[in-house]
């Protein structure tokens, strides 16, 4: 993942075990953070618009975004609030005194079932492909980060699009195992194996893209501070700053592409909650057509604020953590080595 001293694999001394041990860690680190702002920001919504039957709305733990179906009034606690709040503030102060802290990581165990091992497939997978690539790319390697990130990307998004459409009619049919498994059998039957990655290419066109500026600018800008401060090793603070503001950058060069996938995540998750055909959604660009005659082309920069202030601490936390972690057992190993010949030596 970095330039010199924290490269991936071997070189660093860090197993693909312990990688993944890393990520993880820091994927449930950044999901406690960062579910408290969209439960509060789902409760919000709710309360101006209430969410009928059959409607969908998309909720982010900092790692991924889901689909959620709405059941009906009473079923989903963590979308639909007793009482009215008056701002983002209020909504924090009354959701813990009347329901209690847990409340706020309402709907989280569910999602991370699947969050987790994206994020780890992900971060590793990125951690190999960036050494791998470093090594072949010669005199292009600065561009490794930027061709390891998409590829990376595409990987954890293919291997984990099937279960959230698998998830998605869970939560919309209430349908038992035996009756999902009847269910994915006949959609395969009539529409072949595809149709488990429907969805898949809004996901692909926005976080690809993502991940491709993200690293990129986190290396420079991690090899930057490096640079300015005079260090080798990059410190928690300096990966904290280079993964904010790279988030922040992908977050807002993507953004078009954030509109129409959460658009398009939104209408396949209704056309499967009521069983009709998905031929009936338009394609990705048919919707950014529709916005752009709707809403004018500032239309492709609603939420620009909100995904902002969500990106940039997620990406900080799940990047500092991650790094930390592969420190921490790069030290480790480096101590395992060195004890046997401390001990030979004296």
């Amino acid at each position: 993942m970095n330039g010199q001293s924290t490269a991936p694999g071997a070189s660093n001394g860090i197993t693909p075990l312990q990688q993944m041990v890393a990520s993880c860690s820091g994927a449930i680190l950044t999901s406690l953070f960062v579910t408290p702002l969209d439960v509060v920001k789902i409760r919000l919504q709710a309360q101006k618009n209430p969410f009928p039957k059959g409607k969908c709305f998309v909720y982010c733990n900092g790692l991924m975004d889901h689909i959620c179906v709405c059941e009906n009034g009473n079923s989903k606690a963590w979308y639909k609030a007793p009482g009215h709040f008056n701002g983002t503030l209020d909504a924090f102060v009354k959701i813990v005194r009347c329901e209690g802290i847990k409340a706020l990581w309402s709907g989280l165990p569910p999602t991370l079932v699947m969050a987790v091992p994206a994020t780890v497939i992900y971060f590793t997978c990125y951690d190999q492909l960036c050494a791998a690539l470093r090594v072949r790319m010669g005199a292009h390697a600065e561009e490794a980060p930027l061709l390891a990130g998409a590829i990376a990307r595409v990987g954890s998004a293919t291997v984990i699009s099937p279960l959230e459409l698998i998830r998605t009619k869970l939560q919309s049919q209430k349908q038992s195992y035996r009756e999902l498994t009847d269910c994915i059998r006949s959609a395969v039957e009539t529409e072949g194996w595809l149709s488990l990655w429907r969805g898949l290419g809004p996901t692909l066109l926005r976080d690809v893209p993502f991940s491709a500026v993200y690293w990129y600018n986190y290396e420079k800008g991690k090899s930057w501070l490096c640079e300015r401060y005079n260090t080798r090793e990059p410190t928690f603070t300096i990966t904290f700053i280079s993964g904010a503001v790279s988030g922040s950058i992908a977050s807002i060069v993507t953004l078009p592409f954030d509109v129409v996938k959460t658009r398009r995540q939104v209408e396949l998750g209704e056309l499967q909650a009521r069983n009709l055909s998905c031929q009936v959604s338009s394609s990705t660009f048919s919707v950014m057509r529709r916005i752009v005659a709707q809403d004018g082309f500032v239309g492709l920069f609603a939420g620009f604020l909100p995904r902002l202030i969500k990106v940039a601490p997620a990406c900080a936390i799940m990047i500092s953590t991650y790094e930390f972690g592969k420190a921490f057992f790069h030290k480790h190993n480096q101590e395992r080595i060195l004890r046997p010949l401390q001990t030979s030596n004296t």
